[in-house]
């Protein structure tokens, strides 16, 4: 076996160096695959920076929508003191100390946003200490206004100093906005002008493709024009040589037939290369069974004639590239098909109702039952809280999670799936997906949700992109996603939304 690879790389170089019909055909067909690679990797390398660039756009909103809640929750503190000095009535300082209670947490939140972005932070430490200095101000106020001296408060707010740092936190926030503003409309022209680059190399590829497929055409019809003469010759031959004519009219014959199914394949699958690979493994897969079947009649006739490589290449060592072939263009088409659903749903007007989880859940693990008893998994629906939000989104992100639970079984022990929800503080709700099947690493917690990405041992049918489409269509929601998992304890996904969603006029989340 040592010396079959050596020797067929010296017979694939004779190949080459021939100048034969075969090692042109050979050539252009290895030109068109070869760009046919090259658009597949631009349009990959587009879908990667199109991702990159939506994950910075919602990094972006989450931390400007968060920058607007600290200002409004400073808003209803100040509304509560000023409520406060004209009635007296007690009820204003509950308000206010909910604000003041929840103002650090949202600060914090903030800062989370911002991460290691200077500009985030810098807002955050202005936004810190306007917040603190206007929190200390109405404290001022309010105790005035307790001990009685309702005059000096009064007057206190009408010294304009508590004005003065709303107007500078208005000041800030808008500062914020319009450089986080600055900063996507950069990233988006990059994204255009990646798009762009890729279509002129997809289209350059398509034309040269085709010129491809016109030269294989030429050349195939020289051939046949070749052997229309050379049998033209053989019928002019002495008679005397009746059965060697024979002889070679059956070849030429065969040879005919082999090259007309040869120019079917080029005249039919390189009309649309970019979409119909498969159809070149179809053909090849037909032409390698005629192959293997001139080869049995002449293993059977003159098994001398041909070599063991010649037998290996055209029963082993084809059937097994044409698999590998089929195998990566069929990931392929359903990795673009998986990612412009993606695009199509992120593209989707939202259309909020009032939903019920449980049933959702039931629904989806009908859809499922055959899994559920091959499984041998337990389905329960615990407590569930109604809320509002778009229900084909729900839908989606219940039936993936639901499918995943069951995907991921262990063996070993019986799994069970339990769905359950509660009402959070602040106007959210919680919904937890647990299930008992094999488990997720640590390390991994992160990793499942990126595209492309699976954790764990891959003996189960998967793409890497559910989870990341779960993820995506939770945060248009308005909502997260998180995991509680390690190996063998199964695993448990905590979906937190809004208990109301709200639209701007686009049909997005507020």
């Amino acid at each position: 076996m040592s010396t079959i690879f050596p020797e067929t790389l010296v017979q694939f170089g004779r190949f080459l160096r021939a100048g034969t019909l075969g090692r042109s055909i050979f050539l252009l067909l290895a030109g068109a695959i070869a760009l046919l690679l090259l658009v597949n990797l631009s349009t990959f390398v587009l879908i990667q920076r199109t991702a990159a660039f939506n994950e910075q756009v919602d990094a972006t909103w989450q931390l400007r929508r968060s920058a607007r809640t600290v200002l409004l929750n400073i808003k209803d503190a100040e509304t509560a003191q000023r409520g406060y000095l004209l009635t007296g009535q007690t009820s204003f300082l509950l308000t206010y100390d909910q604000s003041a209670e929840a103002a650090p947490r949202l600060l914090d939140r903030l800062a989370e946003l911002a991460g290691d972005d200077e500009v985030g932070q810098a807002s955050v430490e202005a936004l810190s200490r306007l917040s603190r200095d206007k929190f200390l101000e109405m404290s001022r106020v309010i105790d005035l206004s307790r001990t009685g001296q309702n005059g000096q408060a009064i007057s206190q707010v009408r010294s304009g100093r508590g004005k003065a740092l709303m107007e500078q936190m208005d000041a800030e926030i808008s500062t914020l906005d319009s450089q986080l503003g600055a900063r996507v409309s950069a990233e988006r022209a990059r994204s255009e002008g990646s798009a762009v680059i890729t279509i002129i190399v997809n289209a350059i590829a398509g034309l040269l493709i085709l010129l491809l497929g016109a030269i294989v055409a030429m050349l195939v019809r020289r051939y046949l024009m070749d052997l229309a003469r050379a049998r033209a010759d053989l019928d002019r031959v002495n008679a005397g040589l009746e059965e060697t004519i024979k002889a070679r009219t059956a070849a030429l014959t065969r040879a005919n037939e082999e090259v007309q199914r040869f120019a079917y394949i080029v005249s039919h699958d390189l009309r649309s290369p970019l979409v119909n690979v498969m159809g070149y493994t179809a053909e090849l897969e037909q032409a390698g069974r005629t192959i293997d079947l001139q080869l049995t009649k002449v293993e059977t006739v003159a098994p001398d004639l041909i070599e063991r490589d010649a037998i290996i290449a055209a029963r082993e060592d084809v059937p097994e590239a044409i698999g590998f072939i089929r195998a990566s263009t069929e990931k392929m088409d359903r990795l673009i098909n998986a990612i412009l659903k993606l695009s199509r749903d992120g593209r989707r007007r939202l259309a909020p109702e009032t939903l019920d989880i449980g049933e959702m859940a039931r629904a989806a693990a009908d859809s499922i039952r055959h899994q559920l008893e091959e499984t041998d998994t337990a389905f329960i629906v615990g407590e569930m809280v109604p809320f509002e939000s778009d229900r084909l989104s729900i839908e989606q992100i219940i039936g993936n999670l639901i499918e995943n639970a069951v995907k991921y079984s262990d063996p070993s022990r019986r799994n069970r799936i339990q769905v359950s929800g509660q009402d959070l503080p602040g106007g959210w709700v919680e919904f937890a997906i647990a299930d008992q099947g094999r488990g997720i690493a640590p390390k991994d917690h992160e990793r499942i949700f990126e595209l492309f990405r699976r954790s764990g041992r891959q003996d189960r049918p998967g793409e890497g992109l559910g989870l990341a489409f779960v993820r995506n269509s939770v945060r248009r929601l308005g909502g997260s996603i998180d995991v509680e998992s390690a190996l063998g304890q199964g695993s448990t996904f905590r979906l937190k939304f809004p208990k109301r969603l709200i639209l701007d006029d686009a049909g997005e989340t507020l």
